[in-house]
């Protein structure tokens, strides 16, 4: 199922003058007399945004086409009052203050988006008290959320999370697993994401007996979803293509690598050239690089955070970029930027700072160009 284009992107509304890489003197008395988080994005922009940072620009230089997001996993709040955590509340915050400085097109959920045990209608009270009231700065009313469940949603009603894309205007999720469509905003490139049931592929996962999914509720459920993406990957021309689960494949920390997506989606995403995985489930900030490029994203930091690196050695050698699980951080997500020529993660703590980031290039043409024709 497709979903819609982008709104109109954030970043015409002017961008940081062009110039040498640092801010003139006369600039650095401003910025001293703002705040941490303001002088941390707006020097992070200079990075997109090539260029001094300090005045706006005068001229009509077109601004850079970039399509922008948020990933953020496992930033579901708890099943008592008040039904969020203070990791999460930094996050809604700092996530608030990169759309209003950066901009962002749409927020990518990456699932548990309610502890522990999901929710029980479309009118549950969690709804509001752990999403509406919690991500609700001005800047964030009208950029819309994509949606897919984590393990713990399957411990309530997904149906129900399904359902509430009809209730609220900024809440989608269509189908337990979906296809969503962009396109870079002036630009003919192209921007494909898979957002993927992993606990229905895979089975749930009991955090307290087994790190590892055993075996899918229902196998038959199971084999039409990988049908799916099997036939969805092999017909993907777009120029990036992004897929989406709650399970990792790989991931070092506590849950480690789900043997089920490494075994079953893993080749998928070789075969057919996708630019990335994006995950959450382990309560950290990775990234992760195999030998083909495919970079492993995960961003499971919006709620809990856990140092733990347990399965260090069940990750192949080399793989491991960044790691960033500190217990006393207030958490963080992964922030993403596509132009037409290349995709950048920046990770961000939820206190300001960039913490990490890397750039995965487009497609070869000849990866998949050839299937336009």
């Amino acid at each position: 199922m497709a979903g819609p284009y982008p709104p109109t992107n954030p970043g015409d509304k002017g961008g940081w003058v062009s110039g040498a890489c640092c801010p003139h003197p006369r600039h650095l008395s401003l910025l001293s007399q703002m705040d941490t988080w303001t002088v941390l994005l707006i020097l992070q922009a200079s990075l997109v945004l090539p260029g001094a940072v300090g005045t706006r620009t005068n001229t009509r230089t077109a601004p850079t086409p970039i399509l922008r997001f948020v990933a953020v996993g496992d930033w579901g709040g708890v099943p008592n009052a008040p039904f969020h955590t203070a990791r999460e509340m930094a996050n809604a915050k700092a996530i608030a203050t990169t759309v209003k400085t950066l901009g962002a097109d749409f927020i990518l959920s990456l699932g548990d988006n309610f502890y522990f045990t999901g929710v029980h209608d479309a009118k549950d009270k969690r709804f509001q008290e752990t999403f509406e009231d919690v991500f609700s700065d001005p800047s964030l009313r009208n950029v819309p959320w994509h949606v897919l469940a984590g393990n713990h949603d399957h411990l309530g009603n997904v149906s129900a999370q399904i359902a509430y894309s009809k209730i609220s205007k900024r809440w989608n999720f269509p189908s337990p697993y979906y296809r969503l469509r962009f396109k870079i905003p002036r630009s003919n490139v192209s921007v494909a994401i898979f957002m993927l049931d992993t606990v229905t592929l895979c089975g749930n996962s009991d955090d307290f007996v087994s790190q590892q999914p055993e075996r899918p509720r229902n196998l038959a459920l199971a084999r039409t979803q990988l049908a799916w993406i099997k036939k969805q990957l092999a017909a993907a021309k777009e120029d990036y293509v992004l897929v989406a689960g709650h399970y990792p494949v790989w991931s070092i920390a506590e849950h480690g690598p789900t043997h089920c997506l490494v075994k079953q989606l893993l080749p998928l995403l070789t075969t057919h050239k996708v630019t990335a995985y994006l995950c959450g489930h382990d309560h950290n900030l990775q990234y992760l690089q195999d030998e083909n490029g495919l970079g492993f994203v995960l961003s499971g930091a919006g709620n809990f955070m856990d140092p733990s690196k347990k399965h260090l050695r069940k990750v192949p050698n080399g793989y491991l970029r960044f790691h960033f699980g500190a217990e006393n951080s207030l958490g963080g997500f992964a922030y993403v930027e596509i132009t037409p020529k290349e995709m950048s993660v920046t990770y961000i703590e939820a206190s300001g700072k960039s913490l990490f980031k890397t750039k995965l290039p487009r497609r070869a043409r000849s990866e998949h160009q050839h299937r336009r024709a």
